[in-house]
């Protein structure tokens, strides 16, 4: 399947004025753009992230991955909330001039995904149908809090949870009442950790983590 894919920079209305790197991803069946932020340790060109754009692609949806201006700057702490929702709305409005035809979806993995549901907690992010949460970082490891949480009750659009069962940043038994109870939607995977990472042995499923996840992806974009 033909993909194209395009490398550019989003310029971030911040001071100091910032711009970071992208890409672009676009199958040539494409249905929906996913506009995908990094974690906090890792950029756009982890293999998490590369395997998440990826699978994407192969069910027929488009990605925008970015980088936040800390990790562009290669500076070891990431950056306020201000700079990273503003770095998240840059990164929709660069995506809606990319693909004005394709239903936006935005989103991300760990802190990358915190971000976005604040953004869009403050006022729903232009364009933006549906948002996609790969391993919502809860709290901190082994730590379980639902501060992190707070903010997601103002979040007015449909939101996707995609969630390890071993991960140590969300621990279920705080996590399954909030997502009922703010009406979104979790999808749990067997065996996975913060990272994706599966226990083979135990693992019930034979499917690849990250094909499961673009597959409930389309299944829910499908149902937007």
């Amino acid at each position: 399947m033909p993909i194209e894919i395009r490398e550019l920079t989003i310029k971030v209305n911040v001071q100091p004025p910032a711009e970071v790197s992208a890409i672009y991803m676009l199958p040539e069946n494409a249905t929906h753009l996913l506009v995908l932020a990094h974690g906090a340790g890792a950029n756009m060109r982890h293999a998490t992230m590369q395997a998440i754009a990826e699978r994407m692609a192969e069910v027929g949806i488009a990605t925008l991955r970015y980088n936040f201006p800390y990790m562009e700057a290669g500076r070891p702490r990431v950056d306020s909330p201000e700079t990273s929702t503003a770095t998240v709305r840059a990164a929709t409005a660069t995506a809606r001039e990319l693909a004005p035809d394709l239903p936006l979806l935005a989103g991300g993995h760990s802190f990358g995904g915190r971000m976005t549901t604040t953004a869009a907690s403050d006022g729903n992010i232009e364009g933006v149908k549906g948002l996609v949460l790969c391993s919502f970082p809860l709290h901190m490891p082994d730590k379980p809090s639902t501060k992190r949480a707070e903010h997601l009750s103002s979040v007015t659009i449909p939101m996707l949870f995609l969630s390890g069962t071993r991960d140590k940043l969300a621990d279920l038994e705080l996590f399954k009442p909030i997502v009922e109870k703010i009406g979104a939607t979790l999808h749990l995977l067997d065996t996975a950790d913060h990272s994706y990472k599966i226990l083979k042995r135990t693992r019930e499923s034979k499917e690849d983590v990250f094909v499961e996840m673009a597959r409930v992806v389309r299944q829910w974009t499908d149902r937007l």
